[in-house]
């Protein structure tokens, strides 16, 4: 279910992965994490942030 799959905002997403919110604002900016922005409000994938440390750990 694509719900269950989604993060909402820097904060969970960093809780997430083990990073800060300003660590992941930080990422998202450099183009290093794919988000979905929706007005000011950021929005996260779970299986995008596990696929992009994945890719980075290769």
């Amino acid at each position: 279910m694509l719900n269950a799959d989604l993060l909402s905002g820097a904060k969970a997403a960093g809780d997430y992965i083990g990073e800060s919110p300003r660590a992941v604002y930080h990422m998202t900016e450099r183009g290093l994490l794919p988000c979905i922005r929706k007005g000011r409000k950021l929005y996260f994938r779970k299986s995008e942030l596990e696929a992009a440390f994945r890719s980075e750990a290769a």
